[in-house]
């Protein structure tokens, strides 16, 4: 992996150095994956990944915000969003790593 953020390609790239399959096989499995991942998410479920964490939609109610340009009030309407949670192996990992 290079730079400061792991891209689709970071991951193709990964995976066909480690398992060997050709580039192309390697972008459909990731993008199958991710795929799969947005799907189950659409539909409500949660995405447990065990050893990394769980990803989950919750719901957001409406409520009284403000413009932050002209500083009125404003109504945010209600919305889904995504939260993470990371596993405990993977805290204790980047524990671990920015401790050394």
């Amino acid at each position: 992996m290079k730079g400061a953020t792991l891209t689709r390609a970071d991951l193709c790239e990964t995976v066909h150095h480690e398992v060997g399959m050709t580039r192309q096989d390697c972008a459909g499995l990731v993008e199958r994956t991710l795929e799969l991942m947005i799907e189950a998410l659409e539909e409500g479920q949660t995405v447990k990944l065990s050893g990394f964490g769980v990803f989950q939609v919750r719901a957001k109610r409406a409520r009284m915000g403000r413009n932050p340009k002209t500083g009125e009030p404003a109504q945010i309407e209600p919305r889904r969003v995504i939260g993470f949670h990371a596993s405990q192996v993977m805290k204790a990992r980047i524990d671990a790593a920015l401790a050394e």
